[in-house]
């Protein structure tokens, strides 16, 4: 496989490396933003000036993110490089728009209408709702919520800084003999989640909405949230409630496969392996060092849909 970092500058010129010792890469449907780190060799005479990092492989680009931090360390045997990035969608989490009610707005409208980020899409949906801004929340928790009031899902990104509210209408479909396994498991993560949720009414008083999860409660977790009424929902309050549920039950359970090598795949894509028939991936971590190329893919089942 051709494996190729390639560093960005202000000024647009660009340096490629394919020297490259290891890597890692990771996507997840909860999370706005793909990662990426590297080390490899090569010369890099004003690090300062690196404002892009992209990561290829075969010919496609996997990542194009902010040059978060590089470091050049020089010895008698040449320069190590060793870089780490975050997909331009991160700039979601550390952008804020004003406080307040944000009455039939869709996702164009969120992402045209407010700030110009670099190199990132979106799904074209003219679906519209209202979000409420809360303060110090930040652009991404405006797509979370809108995403959850008009298909009850949660957002994630595809391809490179492309932000999607739904599943892809043609994914890709990928299946995993037993022989080409590297090896599989399930992975179980209950520290999010929560037991029971309290929320005031506009009255401020407690006893309305309330749900008591008796899944978790019979795993013997104790976790009360107690909140005030919470205006991203004011319309249909109990659905804070019920979203606060399904988020702390992300991830809950993971089942996944490492194979070696990459074939392409993405978030929303289909994976057949094991039991596992034609579920869409929710997880992509590839790593490479002298012992070649892995992939994990993994199939998350929680409370959102599959």
């Amino acid at each position: 496989m051709n494996i190729i970092v390639t560093l960005k500058n202000t000024d647009g010129s660009e340096m490629t490396f394919d020297k490259i010792i290891s890597f890692i890469f990771r996507k997840d449907v909860y999370q706005s933003y793909t990662s990426f780190g590297a080390k490899f060799y090569g010369d890099i005479p004003t690090p300062e000036n690196v404002s892009e990092i992209l990561f290829t492989i075969d010919n496609k680009i996997i990542h194009h993110g902010l040059a978060d931090s590089i470091s050049v360390t020089t010895s008698v045997g040449g320069s190590l490089v060793s870089v780490s990035s975050r997909s331009f969608t991160s700039l979601l989490i550390q952008n804020q728009i004003e406080t307040g009610i944000k009455p039939n707005i869709s996702i164009n409208d969120l992402m045209n209408s407010f700030y110009t980020l670099p190199y990132v899409t979106h799904e074209n949906s003219d679906v519209k709702s209202y979000i409420y801004v809360k303060s110090n929340s930040n652009m991404w928790d405006g797509i979370v919520n809108l995403t959850y009031k008009t298909h009850g899902t949660y957002p994630y990104i595809r391809d490179t800084n492309q932000i999607r509210m739904t599943p892809v209408e043609n994914p890709s479909s990928f299946e995993y003999s037993d022989s080409e396994i590297i090896s599989r498991g399930i992975a179980i993560s209950e520290k999010k989640l929560i037991s029971h949720f309290h929320m005031s009414n506009m009255k401020e008083e407690f006893g309305e909405f309330e749900l008591a999860d008796n899944d978790v409660i019979s795993h013997n977790i104790v976790r009360h949230r107690v909140f005030e009424l919470d205006r991203q929902f004011l319309y249909e309050p109990q659905q804070a409630i019920e979203y606060r549920s399904k988020y702390a039950s992300r991830g809950r359970k993971k089942i996944f496969c490492t194979y070696s090598g990459y074939k392409g795949e993405d978030l929303s894509d289909l994976a057949t392996f094991g039991t596992v028939q034609n579920k869409r991936i929710g997880t992509l971590t590839i790593t490479g060092n002298s012992s070649g190329i892995t992939t994990e893919i993994g199939i998350y089942k929680d409370k959102f849909p599959e």
